[in-house]
């Protein structure tokens, strides 16, 4: 018998096979995909030599997971890579804030009227990001803090929504880069906690930056893999889960998939009826015939391009994909341009480039021309440097993550309290009614992103129980 079974081998079940590995368990992995990764996958989407990355693209949160950082993961061929900036807003007017890994830089493109204002946000912070970051991704609260006031003064600054901490800026240009980065959770901008969204972000830049991975985001997965494969852990692909008895028998088995999928497999009925799904994004992945010709210098610079003329335009998109059930006619835009700093991505001379826009659930409309009309707003002339699209909508999405349940990346809505105690109102959201079976999928905390964290989490529970066994 197995200490313990993991189901998808997405970044939380890899990383929770081998926290289990490192302490001596025996453990398999089980992925229905032909390739392991879950969102952190790259393929050849569009041309021949155009490796693109289908969900995950550029890892703020994954550079500074305590749990990555803890692996060895160089050993394995993870590379981060660092552009001059780790993130940009243009505006129309051919000018950019930007998110440096210097405050005062970062300051200094806000204006003077906000440059104050935003160091005393973060910098108190900052002096304390590797504590603070490990008590906040170690959530629930059954985790002792190790900086309880640091951990205390941020809950001050980040419960609120970030309607209030705009309130600390004057000008557009930082109320609109911070609304970017709240926006990355596709979550209204007044909701719970949405402001610590946005810290947490900015934070993650000055400390790490936002690098992408040499190769692609698979370069993550793949690490994590060979890492649970020297450990002594088994790794199955191809191989779907239907039910429980699909799986061999293990003292305990973990599940890194949605609430939903984990119900039915393992008979729990309406545990998770009340979990909610969020809204959905449209991606669209190219392949380009030279870099994107942004109006803003410092974009040409940055992997991360947000595109959102101002907060309210940021605020009316989020607001029409996630509460009014329609597609924005201004979508707000994430985007990737991995080339800038990695020659492995594209052919010589041309670049990949990554981006969405956030719609409702299950929509099924075409966004290519709303984001193409954004995209040229910022970037005269982008469309004339398209070699070939690969587009996926809520559908698509979906049939390549099962996951991302209606196209939610998140794999539930990271709004309300759903944001912080996910998947139910439990100290032990980890747990399910069955007490050898557990969740570590991104519906449990610390919430989305390509961290491992829910996985390093998960472990620590899964471990307790079989040490309690013996």
């Amino acid at each position: 018998m197995l200490d313990a079974v993991v189901v998808g081998a997405g970044p939380n079940g890899l990383t929770a096979a081998v926290e289990l590995a490192r302490r001596g368990f025996s453990v398999a992995l089980f992925e229905a995909k032909s390739t392991v990764g879950g969102g952190a996958r790259t393929e050849e989407l569009t041309l021949p030599g155009f490796r693109h990355d289908p969900c995950s693209a550029a890892h703020p949160l994954g550079v500074n997971s305590p749990a990555f950082r803890a692996l060895p993961l160089d050993r394995y061929g993870l590379q981060w890579l660092h552009s001059e900036l780790p993130m940009a807003h243009p505006f129309p007017d051919g000018t950019a804030a930007v998110l440096s890994r210097s405050v005062a830089e970062t300051a200094a493109s806000f204006g003077p009227r906000d440059a104050g204002a935003y160091r005393r946000l973060v910098e108190p912070f900052l002096a304390h990001w590797d504590t603070l970051v490990r008590d906040f991704m170690s959530l629930p609260l059954t985790a002792l803090p190790r900086d309880p006031v640091t951990l205390a003064r941020f809950g001050l600054a980040g419960l609120p929504p970030s309607t209030w901490l705009l309130r600390r800026f004057k000008d557009e240009r930082a109320k609109a880069l911070f609304a970017g980065l709240v926006a990355h959770v596709i979550a209204p901008l007044n909701g719970l906690a949405t402001g610590a969204v946005g810290l947490v972000f900015a934070l993650s830049a000055h400390a790490r930056g936002w690098p992408v991975p040499r190769g692609g985001s698979q370069a993550i997965s793949d690490a994590l893999a060979a890492h649970l494969k020297d450990l002594g852990g088994a790794v199955h692909t191809d191989y779907e889960v239907k039910r429980l008895d699909d799986l061999p028998p293990a003292r305990a088995y973990v599940f890194d998939t949605s609430p939903t999928a984990l119900a039915r497999i393992a008979g729990f009925g309406d545990h998770y009826a009340h979990y909610r799904y969020g809204p959905s994004v449209f991606k669209i992945d190219y392949a380009l015939d030279g870099p994107v010709p942004w109006t803003a210098p410092e974009a040409r610079t940055a992997t991360t391009v947000q595109i959102g003329a101002s907060k309210d335009e940021i605020s009316t998109a989020l607001r029409a994909a996630s509460r009014e059930g329609r597609a924005p006619a201004r979508p707000f835009l994430i985007t990737v341009q991995p080339s800038i700093v990695d020659p492995t991505r594209a052919p010589e001379g041309k670049q990949v480039f990554w981006a969405y826009g956030h719609v409702p659930s299950g929509w099924s409309g075409d966004l290519t021309d709303a984001m193409e009309r954004q995209l040229e707003r910022f970037a005269p002339g982008f469309r004339d440097r398209v070699l070939a699209r690969a587009v996926a909508g809520p559908a698509e999405l979906a049939a390549h993550n099962a996951n991302y349940v209606g196209g939610d990346i998140a794999c539930g809505a990271a709004s309300g309290l759903q944001l912080l105690l996910r998947p139910r109102l439990s100290l032990f959201p980890y747990h399910t009614p069955h007490p050898a079976v557990f969740i570590c999928s991104s519906a449990t905390p610390p919430g989305p992103g390509v961290h491992g964290m829910s996985g390093h989490n998960a472990a620590k529970a899964v471990w307790r129980r079989l040490r309690q066994q013996t």
